[in-house]
């Protein structure tokens, strides 16, 4: 689990120091100041660096590009690519130009490279040497070079990815997702990132519940649905098309089996947010703009659970949110539970072009709204 965040060089972050975290922490702030782009670095350190999800990032944003022809020029394609990741889009290969994400106490300041448990990105220019033992055996050992590689004509450009005393290098010369036969950095599956862009995934949705179905967890999720609907007896996904699977609903007070599509966008958003959070025991809940499809009457009762189960479950959870609403909701249940210091709110402001946070503890936050001081 984070205790602090420390985040440099990753995408609109030049450097964003947090000095404290709660189990659940909600995060606001206005438009492009950085909310959703710190639950993605968030997902990239408890991936420890997972190549498909940082595709999948960048594939959501637009951010890569198909080969067109055979005279392309892969490894300028690859560059540009990967470079939607830095700030300002910099290319370099010196240790400024390195993406750290983990604990603020972790951070190597001399050097900005990962320590410990910290993930670190960069470009990385390098030779693969090829050395002879006595016996003939050949090994190869990677020597990275810095900027003044120029003497050398014979290096290679690749993308490092390195998280603890691992170090994973994709070479640029090679058509993107093709990395994926070569190398696959070890994931963390008790992550689950609910991305507003990529919306409710029904597909992903009937996945998460075969995971709880028959069991404990499964009952989570029919409490939760009954914040709005207090008949909800059962669920079940199923194949109304080939290949495609969607959620039903069976009320108490009736025979009929219900679409649960049919019910309106806030039911549909409580079981993505529920079936994600039971599957992420011993990990990491993200959650972009939490209040989508939420009136404000739900969100207290919704945050109630949340907190419940964050502690029963041991799951760190991250959300972002632009409401008021969904702050008071936040506060209210932060200031009833059993340990104030299981939440905080940070908020992030842009300050000619840096993002700075403020951070409020549980006692800050309920004078803020007791005072009616807009926090957003």
């Amino acid at each position: 689990m984070l205790d602090s965040l420390y985040i440099k060089n990753y995408r609109n972050l030049k450097e964003l120091k947090i000095n404290s975290l709660g189990k659940i922490n909600l995060i606001t702030g206005k438009n492009n100041t950085g909310k959703s782009t710190v639950l993605e670095a968030i997902a990239i350190y408890a991936t420890k660096g997972y190549l498909d999800l940082i595709y999948q990032l960048l594939e959501e944003r637009g951010e890569t590009f198909k080969q067109r022809n055979a005279n392309t020029n892969l490894i300028e394609t690859n560059i540009k690519i990967f470079s939607s990741l830095f700030y300002n889009r910099i290319v370099g290969f010196n240790a400024e130009n390195v993406i750290s994400i983990g604990n603020l106490e972790n951070t190597l300041s001399d050097e900005n490279l990962s320590s410990e448990d910290n993930i670190s990105l960069r470009f990385v220019k390098y030779i693969d040497e090829i050395h002879i033992d006595e016996q003939g055996n050949r090994t190869t050992k990677r020597k990275f070079l810095q900027n003044d590689s120029a003497i050398r004509e014979d290096y290679k450009i690749g993308f490092e990815i390195k998280s603890r005393d691992k170090s994973y290098v994709l070479s640029l010369a090679e058509d993107g997702k093709s990395h994926y036969r070569y190398i696959r950095p070890e994931s963390n599956d008790n992550v689950q990132f609910i991305e507003t862009r990529r919306g409710i995934n029904r597909d992903i949705n009937g996945n998460l519940f075969d995971n709880v179905a028959l069991t404990d967890k499964e009952q989570y999720v029919i409490e939760a649905l009954k914040i709005i609907e207090p008949l909800t007896e059962r669920i079940a996904f199923v194949e109304e098309t080939l290949g495609e699977r969607s959620a039903v609903i069976k009320l108490s007070d009736s025979q009929q089996i219900l679409s649960l599509q049919s019910m309106g966008d806030g039911i549909n958003r409580i079981l993505t947010i529920i079936l994600a959070l039971v599957n992420a025991g011993n990990g990491y809940l993200l959650i972009d703009e939490f209040e989508n499809g939420l009136h404000y009457t739900v969100q207290e009762k919704l945050w109630s659970i949340i907190f419940q189960l964050s502690k029963k479950l041991n799951i760190q959870i991250f959300a972002t949110t632009h409401s008021e609403d969904c702050i008071k909701g936040f506060e209210s249940v932060l200031n009833k539970s059993n340990s104030v210091s299981d939440g905080k709110l940070i908020r992030l402001d842009n300050k000619n072009g840096t993002i700075k946070q403020v951070e409020f503890d549980a006692k800050e936050l309920k004078i803020a709204t007791d005072q009616n001081i807009e926090i957003r």
